[in-house]
């Protein structure tokens, strides 16, 4: 399983930089997790939108799903159209991003299938699996398996002990850390800190940590050194174009 880094901020694109955005390969099979804002014209520079074969999205923030939008209209209105794109996401979060050319635009580009927090499911050749994960909107923590490695995924999340579920024994732990030791106290039921999401790491076992959902204009020296101090294993920052290989 390869997974490459497309973007890593969190609530808005820095300059030069990408939201939230992972390519994840397997057996040729190419799956788009979390197309948040300016991930789209990166995701250009590696391959077509036409070979995309499946979307995943943690939840309906515009971070993590805006730009679904324009990989749909670059399937859609290239020369070619390419067949209906699977697009896995809890019920409703995409409602609004689907609906910004209006009713029909669209049509036959997508199809939804809508899974609920807790289920676990088949996507092309992954295994995965979900946890309901406390944010300010529903929000799912994946988890994801083939070939032998592991992939865990937080989403957006507040402090949980399905955290800790999520995380066990996965070869690598994609975690949202928003800040580098303290989370303001109004956010903190619904986001991590670096300091909080090594913690995890440690508990959990987890073969390496990736640390992603970065406050733009954030010292990324900031949030890696902050994790080294809770866990001792492997330790980096979720910045574009960082490809992660996978056992199996």
């Amino acid at each position: 399983m390869r997974i490459t880094v497309l973007g890593g901020c969190g609530a808005w694109p820095a300059a030069g930089q990408a939201c939230n955005g992972y390519l994840v390969e397997q057996e040729g099979f190419r799956l788009l997790i979390d197309p948040g804002y300016a991930v789209v014209p990166r995701l250009l520079e590696v391959l077509d939108a036409a070979e995309v074969d499946a979307v995943l999205v943690s939840h309906g923030h515009p971070d993590h799903c805006a730009d679904l939008h324009p990989l749909l209209r670059a399937r859609a209105l290239s020369d070619a159209p390419a067949a209906a794109l699977p697009v896995h996401s809890l019920p409703g979060a995409l409602d609004a991003v689907l609906a910004l050319d209006g009713a029909g635009a669209l049509r036959g580009a997508y199809e939804v299938r809508a899974f609920e927090a807790g289920d676990g499911f088949e996507l092309g050749p992954f295994h995965v699996e979900s946890w309901l994960l406390p944010h300010w909107v529903p929000n799912a923590g994946l988890r994801l398996s083939a070939g032998g490695g592991t992939l865990a995924y937080t989403g957006d999340s507040g402090p949980s002990p399905s955290l800790l579920e999520l995380a066990r024994g996965a070869d690598l732990f994609l975690a949202e850390a928003t800040y580098p030791e303290q989370v303001p106290a109004d956010a903190a039921p619904y986001l991590s800190s670096a300091l909080d999401t090594g913690v995890t790491a440690a508990r959990a076992g987890v073969g390496r940590l990736l640390l992603t959902h970065w406050w733009p204009g954030t010292d990324l020296a900031l949030p890696e050194a902050a994790a080294r101090r809770t866990f001792d294993g492997p330790v980096e920052v979720a910045r574009p174009g960082l490809s992660v290989e996978l056992p199996g």
